[in-house]
């Protein structure tokens, strides 16, 4: 084998600064797509998205040459910034800087992306998953 194989998915979790509602549905859609785009640039796979108006979660795959930590950095950083500059934030959206990060295994990574996929109904009925929610 030539090239390095992997399958390192990881599944992400932050919130926004002091658990404000600042993810209305305008700039939930914006920080999607930048955090997916991101993703791309970095050479990781965005497989998985959701969230609420106050944080939001994000599985990818990622390559063996990326460190969470970056990968996170730079989620957080593209998507404070796009909201921020246009028009949309007008300087006042911001994450906190902690995360939550954790391995999963393919077999768990369809059952993790549909976890995630019904972000809003498990805090609505109050089936959320603790471990994965951060300040819960």
């Amino acid at each position: 084998m030539r090239e390095p194989y992997t399958q390192l998915y990881v599944h992400l979790v932050w919130a926004t600064w002091d658990r404000l509602p600042l993810l209305d549905a305008k700039r939930e859609a914006m920080v999607y797509a930048c955090v997916q785009a991101e993703c791309g640039k970095l050479g990781a796979e965005m497989i998985g998205i959701g969230g609420t108006e106050d944080h939001m979660h994000v599985v990818a795959r990622i390559p063996s040459t990326l460190a969470v930590a970056t990968l996170v950095k730079q989620l957080k950083g593209s998507s404070s910034h796009l909201v921020n500059h246009n028009g949309v934030g007008q300087g006042t959206f911001r994450w906190q800087g902690a995360y939550g990060a954790f391995t999963v295994s393919k077999g768990a990574v369809k059952k993790v992306i549909d976890y995630l996929a019904r972000q809003k109904e498990h805090h609505r009925e109050g089936t959320a998953y603790e471990e994965y929610e951060p300040g819960e």
